[in-house]
């Protein structure tokens, strides 16, 4: 029996799931962060052991492992050199197919087919694809990009925490709920920022989503500045020539009622995860 196994390893989390060559999931897998910026051995431990997670829920063993086939995306591996420092990984499959997150969501959301998607998670993207040639939109990665974002968002809100703290600017709901979270204490805010990585930004994007639904004038603020970001992308990617365009990741739904009507009825809903485009990078077929 063919087995496939799809990875999707992003800012915030690492997924992976395994199936037989009809679809049928047989394990999954899940871990913390496994994008690029955590560095290549951090990566391979998370990425391992996801995959492990995955294959051991099915009842395999480690001879088992050269029979199944791979599909990992991963964010960051367009960063310079980087994909093939992970393709030197000691990885004990039959076979190993690598691209970024974007890629194999776009994969999952169009069945292997042409189509856009806009990414919206810890991080931002858009990928555009027609055919073997694709094209990215934005995902220079945080802070310089990854506008709309979740991390966006969290450092849009921390900014305006410091100045409330500092008497630069009226302290609101939203400020004094993320201040209470350092005691109001400026030099703890410092010092978690020197090792925050783009997860820890975006695990405020919540807090600043929940103030604005309520009110508070910054938070709306906030929210809508990354709404108009989120809509550019939309517009750019239907102006580069997409015929449809899905909107995905953990920001996709909250994030859509701060749309204007008619950018929403522009979208389209996906065909699948993107562990479902991991798995046909992984040379599943797609169902008859």
């Amino acid at each position: 029996m063919a087995m496939y196994l799809g990875v999707d390893a992003g800012g915030t989390s690492c997924k992976a799931r395994l199936t037989d060559e009809t679809g049928k999931v047989l394990g999954t897998g899940a871990a913390g962060p496994g994008n690029t910026r955590i560095g290549l051995d951090a990566l391979y431990a998370t990425l391992i052991e996801v995959c492990r997670q995955a294959t051991e829920a099915a009842g395999l063993g480690e001879a088992d492992l050269p029979e199944v086939r791979v599909g990992m995306g991963i964010a960051g591996i367009n960063r310079m050199g980087m994909k093939a420092k992970i393709q030197a990984l000691a990885f004990p499959f039959r076979s190993l197919a690598l691209s970024s997150d974007a890629m194999i969501a776009n994969l999952g959301a169009h069945a292997g087919g042409d189509g856009a998607i806009l990414i919206l998670g810890t991080g931002s993207v858009g990928l555009i694809k027609r055919g073997e040639d694709s094209t990215s939109i934005g995902g220079y990665g945080f802070p310089i990009s990854d506008e709309g974002s979740g991390a966006a968002l969290g450092l849009s809100a921390i900014r305006h925490a410091l100045r409330a703290l500092d008497g630069r600017t009226r302290p609101t709901p939203l400020s004094q709920a993320l201040t209470q979270r350092f005691d109001h204490a400026i030099p703890s805010v410092i010092a978690w920022m020197d090792g925050a990585t783009p997860a820890d930004y975006a695990g405020f994007a919540p807090l600043v989503l929940a103030h604005a639904e309520t009110g508070d004038e910054i938070a709306l603020s906030i929210v809508r500045d990354a709404a108009l970001h989120v809509e550019r992308f939309i517009e750019t990617i239907f102006a580069r020539g997409a015929n449809r365009c899905v909107l995905m990741g953990g920001l996709a739904e909250p994030m859509t009622p701060w749309l204007r009507a008619r950018i929403v009825d522009r979208l389209v809903s996906p065909l699948g995860d993107a562990l479902d485009g991991a798995l046909l990078l992984a040379g599943r077929p797609l169902p008859g």
